[in-house]
């Protein structure tokens, strides 16, 4: 039985493609998120940075953020039409439909605070402009979600990886000081808690089955675990809003991704890689803009359509 992007089952009667064609209908390239800025009161898109908080720092932030669940979002939504089963096409695709999600509000908040401002040539809403017209240099995501995903145990280990990692930073940030971070966490918790169960499911399923299976779910964690260490690395933006009660320092997250990869791969026979880090570049890494070569491939496409018809809505 599939899921929805919400998490309920997905019923025989109901059509899997349901949530593609939803969307709010007001010009915007991305569907649909479910958060509705215009109703959640404090939590408007357009409140204020909350006192103490950089306003540039916190539109910094929420570009994280959201390049982390845009790219994310993005590069899941290659296993359309790839996946090993139609359940599993459809899960991949719910899962990166709930981090497009993310992605769309945390992009109008920084549009709202000033970041789309550089990079606008014309009326376009900030969203867009933030998702398409922003060159590889100017994203702020983690190098983990812009790696290729290689085959299904390795997309299997970088959604662990990742959903683990995510949901313990929203779980975190639902006491965040700003209103807007604080109403996209609680909403982000439901979704990143099946994501991070329906991967530890797989792991389990490859890693405890056949030996090809075990063999190929290990090298999947092994190609993806050069990329955790940067998860836990604090970026001066993030330590300064840390300290003004809004962001979440990325070192208290290690714990609780330890905890999951301390039940999931023993049970899945799974050896945590010893493989050294990787992703910086003289200490800097994608929250300064410096990325592998693999993210203007996947910007490429994600892209292309929105700069080739800069004016068209839907």
């Amino acid at each position: 039985m599939a899921r929805h992007m919400d998490g309920h089952d997905l019923h025989a009667d109901e059509n899997v493609y349901d949530a593609l064609a939803t969307a709010d209908n007001d010009g915007r390239w991305a569907f649909g998120t479910g958060f509705d800025a215009g109703t959640a009161g404090s939590s408007a898109i357009d409140a204020p940075a909350p006192e103490g908080a950089d306003r540039d720092d916190l539109a910094t932030y929420c570009l994280m953020l959201a390049d982390d669940a845009l790219v994310a979002s993005q590069r899941l939504a290659g296993w359309t039409t790839k996946a090993p089963e139609l359940e599993e096409e459809v899960a991949l695709a719910n899962t990166a439909l709930d981090l497009l999600g993310q992605a769309r509000v945390l992009l109008a908040r920084a549009g709202h605070l000033g970041a789309a401002e550089p990079f606008r040539h014309g009326p376009q809403d900030a969203e867009d402009v933030l998702a398409y017209f922003r060159d590889d240099r100017a994203f702020r995501n983690v190098t983990l979600v812009e790696t290729d995903l290689g085959d299904f145990g390795q997309t299997i280990a970088w959604l662990l990886l990742l959903a683990s990692w995510r949901l313990a930073l929203m779980q975190r940030l639902t006491g965040s000081r700003d209103p807007v971070l604080a109403a996209v966490a609680g909403k982000a918790v439901k979704e990143l808690t099946y994501h991070r169960d329906y991967a530890a499911q797989w792991v389990l399923r490859l890693g405890d089955g056949t030996e090809l299976s075990h063999a190929r779910m290990q090298a999947g964690l092994d190609a993806v675990w050069p990329f955790v260490e940067e998860l836990f690395l604090a970026h001066p933006v993030e330590q300064r809003l840390v300290a003004a009660g809004v962001a979440v320092d990325p070192a208290a997250l290690r714990a609780d991704v330890d905890a999951v990869l301390d039940q999931v791969l023993p049970a899945a026979r799974l050896t945590r890689p010893g493989r050294p880090a990787v992703g910086l570049v003289g200490g800097r890494g994608g929250r300064d803009g410096v990325h592998t070569e693999a993210l203007g491939a996947v910007l490429a496409v994600m892209q292309s359509l929105a700069r080739a018809h800069p004016e068209a809505t839907w």
